[in-house]
């Protein structure tokens, strides 16, 4: 084999590990394939899911701690959120589960604010606590309507 041959191999060689490597980061970095769904899944049941959508953050103090998995409805009615929550971030049993609105923009996104309890949550267990979504056109409502007629 020559070494213009040769060559060309090893930069074949190189571009195509090139490629796999920039497709797996793009699948792991991504969290899609199965590749990035490390964690376990919680579940929280909310009146009124405001609009969040599968992949939406789940956050506590401010630091994203998981990803929304699934929105569904339930059997009573409400909405039901699969939450897949990192590695090493643990739940207490008594964990609170909001949807708050980011920013001006208004991204959605899961707050848990962590209990006193001692127990900690596991995969497939349930916050119970949650509080749903406020929503900017009730409050609004409220304000414009609560007012006293003065005639």
């Amino acid at each position: 084999m020559s070494e213009y041959k040769r060559m060309e191999i090893v930069v074949g060689l190189f571009v195509f590990l090139g490629i796999v490597g920039m497709f797996y980061m793009a699948l792991k970095l991504g969290e899609v394939g199965g590749l990035g769904a490390s964690g376990y899944v919680v579940t929280a049941d909310f009146d009124d899911a405001g609009g969040i959508r599968p992949g939406a953050d789940v956050m506590m103090a401010g630091v994203v701690i998981g990803r929304v998995e699934n929105v569904s409805l339930n059997d009573d009615d409400q909405a039901e959120l699969s939450l897949r929550i990192h590695d090493g971030v643990k739940l207490t049993a008594d964990a609170i589960a909001s949807i708050r609105t980011k920013g001006i923009i208004g991204d959605r996104y899961v707050r848990i604010s962590q209990g006193g309890d001692d127990q900690y949550l596991a995969n497939g267990d349930s916050i119970e606590e949650t509080e749903s979504a406020i929503s900017i056109e009730d409050l609004i409502a409220k304000y414009v309507f609560s007012g006293k007629n003065n005639d």
